[in-house]
């Protein structure tokens, strides 16, 4: 009679069991995920891939996890559902550029005046409760919803210079379906176009600016060397983005690989606090590429104003955006109170 490998080990003696456990008798086959995220190559290298490799390294043979850019698997518009299908595993987006079908799209990306630091965005999620709204939704539409995190404040990069709101009259800008929604009330013409051929169409004339980036980005991804001026206006203090996963394979996963990946993506967003916090100041005072322009306090108080109006408009009487747009009403009435360096002013 044959002895099979796992009769050997039945029968082996304390040193071979040991060995066993050190050793197992069959090898389980490696878990492999696709991943896309929203950036191009050059943004990816800060906003996702030292993630994932930190994932990958630590997680070894057990899984892997293949990292794709904007638009290499699928269109960025059609993240969302195709990670609902299941034709790739997870994704790394704001709810808005994904196409996201739930309530909460409208708060994903730059929602106006929303927030006014990237530290806004954790305290809303962890201490705020959105947290457990963004689960809730994303659980209906049979998405696991992993992590948010903030990213760079919402800034204007324009071939022309920018100092008054008459001066945004006509630009055709480069920016987030909300945040266009809102900007064009403004006379901002809002054009969406895949993110590789943004550069090019500044270049071409097909775009007067983009309105996607606070001035880290400009300069990573080439933006600054194809326009002139950046607005030191914002009309968002931090891009709300997301770790997303179909929830299925979210479920097959063992419970050890789901916190291994939480971590990795935690720690993705403290690397981007510091790496844009420091880089907006940096390249406002060193940057060479791009002149610095302002709109006029007195005058900007009227879009931050309209923002106010804007929000009441997104609810549409919806439940879920009236109980979000409440909290962060709240929130920022905490800051205001809490005065310097929360808020100033």
């Amino acid at each position: 009679m044959t002895t099979t490998r796992r009769k050997f080990i039945a029968s082996a003696g304390a040193g071979a069991v040991g060995a066993s456990l050190a050793a197992p008798a069959i090898a389980q086959s490696r878990i492999t995920w696709r991943m896309q995220t929203y950036a191009g190559a050059a943004l990816a290298e800060h906003v996702v891939k030292p993630a994932i490799d930190k994932f990958n390294a630590i997680a070894g043979d057990e899984m892997q996890i293949e990292l794709y850019f904007a638009d290499q698997l699928v269109p960025t518009g059609e993240l969302f559902s195709a990670m609902q299908r299941g034709t790739i595993d997870a994704v790394q987006s704001d709810d808005d550029s994904m196409a996201s079908p739930t309530a909460v799209r409208v708060f994903g990306g730059y929602f106006p005046f929303g927030t006014r630091y990237s530290l806004d965005v954790p305290v809303l999620f962890n201490q705020y409760g959105l947290k457990e709204i963004w689960e809730e939704e994303y659980a209906k539409v049979g998405v696991k919803h992993i992590s948010a995190g903030s990213w760079d404040p919402c800034h204007f990069a324009t071939k022309d210079p920018i100092r008054s709101l008459a001066d945004m009259k006509g630009k055709r800008i480069f920016t987030f379906p909300t945040a266009g929604r809102f900007l064009s009330q403004f006379g901002v013409v809002p054009v969406t176009l895949p993110w590789e051929d943004i550069e090019v169409a500044v270049q071409t004339g097909e775009l007067d600016g983009i309105a996607w980036s606070g001035i880290t980005e400009d300069y990573t991804v080439g933006w600054a060397d194809v326009t002139d001026y950046f607005l030191t206006n914002n009309i968002s203090g931090a891009w709300i983005g997301h770790f997303f996963a179909n929830m299925s394979r979210w479920e097959e996963l063992p419970d050890r690989l789901k916190t291994l990946l939480t971590v990795c993506m935690e720690q993705s967003h403290y690397y981007r606090q510091w790496w844009y916090w420091g880089g907006e100041a940096g390249l406002r005072v060193n940057g060479e590429k791009m002149k610095l322009t302002t709109i006029p306090d007195e005058e900007w108080e009227t879009v931050e104003s309209a923002a106010q109006t804007f929000w009441n408009e997104l609810t549409e009487g919806d439940p879920v955006r009236e109980k979000v747009v409440g909290i962060i009403r709240e929130y920022n009435e905490v800051m205001r109170l809490a005065g310097r360096p929360y808020r100033y002013g």
